[in-house]
């Protein structure tokens, strides 16, 4: 039994994309064989099974949970005297990878083992038959909960408190980017984290300063802007935090080598250019 949502292009835009999910009951389906295009994570809720890949042979049991990673050759089968029941969920987009990478789940180790806690609940995307929009924004907001849980009993402690503190920086730039008032003080106290310690992190996870970090992301968003809009340099100043239309100009030439004029005109003519052909 699967409930599904039909895949539409549109779908490609966003990070992280909620395909499939169902219940399998204890049967002796197996597959493979083969290799999948998407994540496909599995909870055991009984019985017991096997998952094969290149990297070795995975006993399951019952509290288990197994991954398919995409373009990884697998075959998985059930126990012939005790087969497993499992609730299964695929998924796929840019961001997906980024959320695995946060547990223990690898392709070398696909699999973790009881943690103590009911999965099963959270793999139950429930759907009213011809899925709608808001509704697969749903199923994807409940597998964003369920990876958080595998996040948190399975998380990948050697990189745990880098990859937190650092995401948490860069999503607090990302989304505060456009107000100047902005500043590292800001970022450190939203991210409840020592000044200092912060930038060691940072640092070694981007090879650049937070303020050069922001200052950076401040430059890409406007050249975004310059490229694609009819703004005018003093509101894409604005819009990307920068009060001061002059001081903008500066340190956009000493990121790019170009004036803000001078790139708009170079991409102007380069799609000019393209046009014409």
């Amino acid at each position: 039994m699967s409930r599904s949502q039909p895949y539409r292009m549109g779908n490609g835009s966003r990070s992280l994309v909620w395909i499939n999910s169902g219940y399998k009951p204890p049967n002796l389906h197996k597959w493979g064989p083969g290799v999948r295009d998407v994540f496909a994570l599995h909870y055991i809720v009984s019985g017991k099974g096997t998952l094969e890949t290149q990297n070795g042979s995975f006993s399951l049991q019952a509290g288990d949970s197994f991954i398919i990673f995409p373009g990884s050759e697998i075959f998985y089968y059930p126990h012939s005297h005790d087969p497993w029941e499992y609730v299964w969920i695929e998924f796929k987009g840019e961001e997906a990878g980024e959320l695995l990478s946060m547990t223990e789940l690898t392709a070398e180790q696909p699999i973790v083992a009881n943690a103590g806690f009911d999965f099963e609940p959270w793999y139950r995307i429930e759907d009213e038959g011809d899925v709608r929009y808001f509704q697969s924004l749903r199923a994807e907001a409940k597998l964003r909960l369920l990876l958080s849980y595998y996040m948190e009993y399975y998380p990948k402690e050697a990189e745990q408190e880098q990859t937190d503190h650092v995401r948490l920086a860069k999503q607090y730039i990302h989304h505060n980017y456009w107000n100047s008032a902005i500043n590292v003080s800001d970022i450190v106290y939203n991210v409840k984290i020592d000044r200092s310690h912060l930038f060691r992190l940072f640092k070694a996870a981007t090879g650049m300063s937070v303020l050069s970090y922001l200052t950076a992301y401040r430059i890409q968003r406007a050249s975004e802007l310059l490229k694609s809009s009819s703004l005018s340099i003093k509101s894409i100043a604005y819009s990307v935090g920068y009060k001061d239309q002059l001081y903008f100009s500066k340190a956009f030439k000493k990121a790019t080598s170009y004036t803000p004029s001078e790139y708009m005109m170079l991409h102007s003519s380069s799609a000019d250019r393209l046009t014409e052909q």
